[in-house]
């Protein structure tokens, strides 16, 4: 059975030469049989991407399936690098706290070095430097 056209709607458009070439161009590129073909898909995408609230809507599904993959397989690894940091950074408080009794004072003072350290070496604080500083003391 064959498909029943679509009614058109006319109406007057006036293009700049340089758009005129770009169209023509392009509608090549995607092989479009006329320029009417190619103005009204650059028209259904461009309206798609005003209307969508994320890029989801004017990327290819595909597209979208590999970069949430991507994000959740980032995501999982972060958050197990953080539950090993914070459980390494629990067992070092455990063995200073059963070693050393420290007062409220000096650890105040303790974390606002450590906040220092880390912003001045972008989170990559090492173990030698720390020794080398509290050697010093």
């Amino acid at each position: 059975m064959p498909a029943e056209k679509e009614e058109k709607v006319r109406f007057p458009l006036r293009l700049s030469r340089d758009i005129d070439s770009l169209v023509k161009a392009a509608m090549l590129r995607d092989n479009c049989q006329s320029r009417n073909e190619f103005i009204e898909k650059a028209v259904r995408f461009y309206a798609g991407h005003i209307a969508a609230k994320d890029g989801a809507a004017v990327l290819p599904e595909s597209l979208v399936s590999v970069i949430r993959g991507t994000l959740d397989d980032s995501e999982n690894r972060i958050s197990r690098l953080l539950f090993k940091l914070a459980v390494e950074l629990s067992m070092t408080m455990h063995v200073l706290a059963a070693n050393k009794g420290v007062g409220e004072i000096p650890l105040a003072r303790l974390r606002g070095k450590c906040v220092e350290d880390v912003r001045k070496s972008l989170g990559s604080v090492n173990l030698e430097d720390i020794d080398a500083y509290q050697n010093e003391l």
